[in-house]
C-alpha cells in the first residue's frame, strides 16, 4: 500500500529529475550567451541561432513543467518562494519570456528593430536565465529570509501564510557568496554544454575549432565555482529535522546525507565524473564528437542527486534563516495525500513523453547542420 511519506519522497524525486533535465537543456541559453563572441560573420551567427532555435522550446517547456510540478506537489514552497522572492523569479521569467519572441520575430517581415536587437535579447536570456536559476536553487542549501504561520489563514485582514522578511524579495540571495558560486557554475556549465553541442551538430570547421577553444575557456571557471559551492556546502551546517519535526542545525549535514544515502552519493560522484569525462575527452581529442551526451547525462544525474541531498534524509529543502521552524520540508510543504496520489497516476505518462522527445530529437538531427541546410529551410530564423 502506498503511504503518504512514499508519495512525498516520490514527488521530490520527480521535481529533482526535472531540475536535472532543465539544467542540461540550459545549453540553449549557454549557446545564446556566446552568439557575439563565438561567431565572427553574419552567416556564422545565423547558423548558431538556427541550430539553437530548433531546441529552444524544450528548455522553455521543461521550465514551465518544473514550476507546475512544484506548484502541484509542494504548494507551500510555491507560495512562499514565488510569492516572497518575487523579484528574483520575475527577472528569471522575464529572461525566458524575451527568448520566446526573440527567435520568432528576428526574421519576420516588417522587423523594424533589426536582427541584432533580438540577438541581444537572446544573449540576455543566456546570461541572466542560467546565472539566476543557479542562485535560486542554491537557496535550497543556504536558506532564505521568510516566516511561515499557517494560522494566519484565519486572519481576515491579512490571510497570508508566508511573509518575506525584507524588501529585497529574493534579490538578497545575490549577497551570499555560496549562491553566487552555484549561479556562476550553472552559467559556465551551460556554455560548456553549448560548445559540446556545437561540436556534435555543426558542419562548420571554423566554428568547431572555436568551440574547442571556448570549451577549455569555460571548463576552468566551471570546475572552480562548482568545487567552491560543493565544498562550502559539505563543510557547512545544514537544516536537519528531529523525529518530532522540529528543525535544528547539524554540522556537515549535506555531507552526512551523501554518506548516509550511499546510492545517491555514488550516483552523484559518477555524474560528476561523467561530466568531466565528456569535457576532457573533447578537449584532448578533436575527433571525439559525443561529449555532449556524456556531459549531458552526467549533468542530469549530478543535479538530480544534489537536489535529493537537499530534500531527503530529514532535511529542509527550503530553509528559513529568519525562523528555523518555518523551514519547508517535503513533509510540511506537500499537497494532500489524495492530490499526490491522483497526480502520481498522471506521472506514469512521463516516460512516454520523454520517449517522444527523444524520437523527435533524433528525427531532427539525422545529419550535421551547415549553411546550406539553413539557406534551404523556409522556416529558418
Amino acid at each position: 500500500m502506498t503511504t503518504y511519506a512514499f508519495l512525498q519522497h516520490y514527488w521530490w524525486f520527480l521535481i529533482s529529475l526535472l531540475g536535472g533535465l532543465l539544467t542540461f537543456l540550459l545549453f540553449i541559453q549557454g549557446g545564446q550567451s556566446m552568439l557575439f563572441s563565438l561567431s565572427k560573420t553574419e552567416d556564422e551567427k545565423k547558423l548558431l541561432v538556427n541550430v539553437l532555435g530548433r531546441k529552444w522550446e524544450y528548455t522553455f517547456t521543461t521550465l514551465v513543467t518544473f514550476g507546475g510540478a512544484f506548484f502541484a506537489s509542494f504548494p507551500l514552497f510555491y507560495s512562499t518562494s514565488f510569492g516572497g522572492a518575487y523579484w528574483l523569479w520575475i527577472i528569471i521569467l522575464f529572461a525566458f519570456t524575451i527568448q520566446a519572441f526573440s527567435y520568432e520575430f528576428q526574421s519576420k517581415p516588417g522587423n523594424v528593430y533589426g536582427k541584432t536587437t533580438y540577438r541581444i535579447l537572446l544573449f540576455i536570456n543566456g546570461l541572466l536565465g542560467t546565472f539566476l536559476l543557479g542562485v535560486a536553487i542554491a537557496t535550497f542549501f543556504t536558506g532564505s529570509d521568510f516566516t511561515v504561520g499557517k494560522g494566519n489563514i484565519t486572519n481576515i485582514a491579512s490571510p497570508v501564510i508566508s511573509r518575506w522578511g525584507n524588501g529585497w524579495h529574493g534579490l538578497e540571495a545575490l549577497l551570499c557568496p555560496r549562491n553566487l558560486f552555484l549561479g556562476l557554475a550553472v552559467f559556465f556549465l551551460s556554455r560548456i554544454q553549448a560548445t559540446l553541442f556545437f561540436i556534435n551538430r555543426l558542419k562548420h570547421e571554423e566554428l568547431e575549432n572555436r568551440s574547442h577553444k571556448f570549451l577549455l575557456y569555460n571548463a576552468i571557471p566551471f570546475v572552480a565555482f562548482f568545487l567552491a559551492f560543493v565544498i562550502s556546502i559539505f563543510l557547512s551546517e545544514g537544516f536537519a529535522l528531529h523525529e518530532d519535526g522540529t528543525v535544528f542545525m547539524e554540522k556537515y549535514k549535506y555531507f552526512h546525507n551523501l554518506i548516509e544515502m550511499p546510492v545517491i552519493g555514488i550516483l552523484f560522484l559518477l555524474g560528476v565524473l561523467t561530466v568531466l569525462y565528456g569535457i576532457i575527452a573533447s578537449i584532448l581529442k578533436k575527433s571525439f564528437k559525443k561529449g555532449i551526451w556524456f556531459s549531458g547525462a552526467g549533468t542530469v544525474v549530478t543535479v538530480t542527486m544534489l537536489l535529493l541531498i537537499a530534500g531527503y534524509n530529514n532535511t529542509s529543502f527550503y530553509p528559513s534563516t529568519a525562523d528555523w521552524q518555518s523551514s519547508l520540508t517535503i513533509f510540511n510543504a506537500s499537497s494532500s495525500e489524495f492530490t499526490l496520489k491522483a497526480m502520481s497516476w498522471a506521472s506514469i505518462l512521463v516516460p512516454i513523453v520523454v520517449t517522444y522527445i527523444f524520437i523527435a530529437w533524433r528525427a531532427l538531427e539525422k545529419k550535421k547542420t551547415d549553411m546550406d541546410d539553413i539557406n534551404s529551410d523556409s522556416h529558418a530564423y
